[in-house]
């Protein structure tokens, strides 16, 4: 599987990846995970002993200039639209509980999705991960998914929006699908996470209306224990880890 995982900022879509990742993991899968969000902390919530020293792949830049000749500092200079990046899951990857992780970051700077030499690098990894790797790749992306190429896009397994209880997590949400269904992805669900009783629940499933609901997290105090103890986001977690199996069991289901 070729999963991405979006949505708005601070609903928990890096820990729904972490805790993909791990359950698929302890399954048997050979399983990358990639950290392709501006905030970076997959990492973290892998339980990687100096996560805050990783330093994406976007910002070294003389890795960047040897693969494409450039970078955006040096402005009108040409530079390659194809660069090698075949070595770079090897080079780049940390192998940690089972996964390997690649923390590659994006651009934090409007426009994003230019054509700078940054871009072009993080575009042809992320199409080399998806398109040509054997592994289960999981991507914990921002809101937007224009880093995805459109043979990427195509051959991604699923697309999960997650949501919390709330309008502007849902209305992020429908963004992220309309956008999806521009670059041609159908394949699009959604995860509901802070879950603290029936009625946010009754409200996400409402409000979501067209996108499949895969399944929901709870609030989870264990969550910030873990956050607060540097250890990973699933750790002496057991609800977390159940209702992530839950929802990778309907995923499952859903693309058979």
């Amino acid at each position: 599987m070729k999963i991405a995982v979006s949505g708005k900022g601070g609903v928990g879509k890096t820990t729904l990846t972490a805790a993909l990742a791990k359950i698929l993991a302890d399954d048997g899968s050979k399983v990358i995970a990639i950290d392709a969000d501006p905030d970076t902390n997959l990492a973290a919530a892998l339980g990687i002993k100096d996560a805050d020293k990783i330093i994406p792949l976007v910002e070294l830049k003389e890795l960047i200039k040897e693969r494409t000749g450039s970078t955006s500092e040096e402005f009108g200079k040409f530079f390659k639209l194809n660069p090698t990046v075949n070595d770079l899951p090897e080079k780049y990857s940390i192998s940690h509980d089972g996964m390997k992780l690649m923390t590659l970051g994006t651009i934090k700077r409007g426009g994003s999705g230019c054509a700078c030499p940054e871009g072009v690098m993080l575009k042809a990894l992320l199409n080399h991960l998806i398109l040509q790797r054997d592994e289960v790749v999981i991507v914990d992306m921002e809101a937007g998914i224009e880093h995805l190429g459109r043979a990427s896009i195509r051959a991604v397994t699923a697309l999960i929006v997650v949501v919390e209880p709330g309008k502007r997590s849902i209305q992020t949400a429908f963004q992220v699908k309309k956008l999806a269904a521009d670059l041609g992805i159908k394949t699009v669900y959604a995860v509901g996470n802070k879950v603290m009783n029936d009625t946010h629940r009754e409200f996400i499933k409402k409000e979501l209306k067209e996108i499949p609901l895969l399944g929901t997290i709870s609030y989870n105090k264990r969550l910030i224990d873990a956050d607060l103890q540097g250890k990973a986001a699933y750790s002496d977690n057991e609800q977390l880890l159940s209702e992530v199996k839950e929802i990778i069991a309907k995923l499952k289901e859903c693309i058979k």
